[in-house]
């Protein structure tokens, strides 16, 4: 079954696979990899850069909480997917790489939460510039809703990831 996710606030089928999953499917069940996107590690993509680069499709690195965002900074022109990893609830650096990408690094392809990743956390990863979200499948239909919590904002963020933009107070 694919993988559904939350996309600019819509419900889609996810065009991306991660490395993993294609490994694991074999050759014959990988799906065209020009049309759809390959997500790596940033391990794997530390590991063998020159060999990704060279492939035909799109590409896309996750960083766990660990990775230095400025690390991958030489590479994002190579990115159309920046992934974010969220390992539980109290994990928040996810946050901050989101930003950093955004604001400091001038990132404007997708960026996606992964991994511990739920509907109350929606409007302020948007406000950090997510713009895709991995959700489990029992939140994913009603996760919408999520990007209209607030109307208003009181403190300056990124909000690339809000369909609508907050009015100042």
């Amino acid at each position: 079954m694919p993988r559904r996710l939350l996309r600019d606030g819509r419900v889609v089928i996810d065009d991306w696979a991660y490395l993993a999953e294609t490994e694991d499917a074999g050759s014959a069940a990988v799906r065209d990899p020009v049309a759809t996107g390959l997500i790596l590690t940033f391990d794997q993509w530390l590991a063998d850069k020159a060999k990704w680069l060279g492939t035909a499709g799109r590409l896309g690195v996750v960083l766990s909480p660990a990775h230095k965002v400025e690390q991958l900074a030489p590479d994002l022109a190579h990115l159309q997917l920046i992934g974010a990893e969220f390992s539980g609830p109290s994990e928040g650096r996810g946050y901050t790489q989101g930003r950093l990408l955004r604001e400091r690094y001038g990132w404007n392809g997708e960026l996606r939460a992964v991994g511990y990743v739920r509907r109350d956390q929606l409007f302020f990863l948007a406000r950090c510039g997510f713009n895709s979200f991995e959700l489990p499948d029992s939140e994913i239909d009603s996760a919408g809703s999520a990007f209209s919590t607030f109307s208003a904002e009181y403190q300056p963020s990124n909000d690339a990831g809000l369909a609508l933009k907050l009015q100042r107070r």
